[in-house]
C-alpha cells in the first residue's frame, strides 16, 4: 500500500472517530457541537511568547512556524469557527510551539474554512483569510494573531461571526499588525484564492474533522488528549519515538 493510500485510510478511521464522538471535535459530517466544546482559555501568554519568536513562512497552503530543517513537521489543521480548535490551541496546542523553540521539529498550520458550508455564511474563510494576513505581516505576527483569534472565539459557531471590524479589532491586540496591507487584506477579501486552495488541502488530506495533527505525514489519533497539554506531550513523544 502506498504511503498516501496509507494516509488515506488513517484519516478515514480519525474522521468515523470524529463523527461518532462529540467529545472530540468538529467534523466534516456534522459530529461536534459547540455545546459539546465548552468554553476555551486564551492561549498561555508564554506560549504566545515563544511562538512569536519563531520564524514562519507562508509555504503553499500551509503556514509553518518554526525551522524549516527541523527533523519532524506536525502538521496542524483547524477552522477558525471551530470549539474544539479553541480548546486544541489553549492547551495541546502550545506543546509543538515549545517543541519548535527547541529545534525538534516545525509545525505547519493548515486553516480549513469547512464550516462555512455546514453552518453557513463564510466566517471561517474571513478569519482563514486574517491568519494568512498576519502571516504575511512578519515574525511572530502569526502566531500572536492565531492565539487571540482563537481566544475571542464567539460561542455557537454563529454565521456571522469574525466581520471585518471584528478581525481588525482582534488584530489591535497583536502589537505591530494593523497597517495598510494587513487592514486591506482583511477587509477586501485579497487573499481568497489561496484560503480555496487551503480548504481543498483540508479535504484532500483525508482527515475529516477538526483539530487534527500528523505527525511526519501520519494522523495522531489523540481523542480528548489533544485538550490537555501533558496528554499530548506524551502523546508526541511516541508519535516521535522520543
Amino acid at each position: 500500500m502506498s504511503v498516501r493510500r496509507t494516509r488515506r485510510a488513517l484519516g478515514a478511521v480519525v474522521a468515523a472517530g470524529l463523527i461518532g464522538l462529540a467529545g472530540v471535535g468538529c467534523s466534516v459530517g456534522g459530529g461536534g457541537s459547540a455545546a459539546a466544546a465548552g468554553e476555551a482559555a486564551p492561549a498561555p501568554a508564554g506560549t504566545v511568547r515563544v511562538s512569536g519568536a519563531l520564524p514562519s513562512a507562508v509555504e503553499g497552503t500551509k503556514i509553518v512556524v518554526g525551522d524549516a530543517g527541523a527533523p519532524h513537521t506536525v502538521t496542524v489543521y483547524a477552522d477558525p469557527r471551530c470549539p474544539y480548535c479553541a480548546r486544541f490551541e489553549a492547551a495541546g496546542g502550545a506543546v509543538p510551539a515549545g517543541r519548535a523553540a527547541r529545534g525538534e521539529l516545525g509545525v505547519a498550520y493548515v486553516i480549513a474554512s469547512f464550516l462555512d458550508a455546514r453552518t453557513g455564511g463564510t466566517a471561517s474563510a474571513r478569519a482563514a483569510t486574517a491568519l494568512r494576513a498576519a502571516a504575511d505581516a512578519g515574525p511572530g505576527r502569526f502566531a500572536a494573531f492565531r492565539a487571540a483569534l482563537f481566544a475571542a472565539q464567539p460561542a455557537g459557531e454563529p454565521e456571522d461571526a469574525f466581520t471585518a471590524d471584528d478581525l481588525l479589532r482582534i488584530a489591535d491586540r497583536v502589537e505591530g499588525l494593523r497597517g495598510d496591507a494587513f487592514d486591506r487584506a482583511v477587509r477586501g477579501g485579497t487573499r481568497g484564492a489561496w484560503v480555496a486552495d487551503a480548504e481543498r488541502a483540508f479535504e484532500e488530506s483525508g482527515v475529516g474533522g477538526t483539530p487534527a495533527v500528523e505527525v511526519d505525514g501520519e494522523v495522531l489519533d489523540g481523542g480528548d488528549g489533544l485538550y490537555e497539554a501533558g496528554a499530548f506531550g506524551r502523546l508526541l513523544d511516541g508519535a516521535l519515538g522520543s
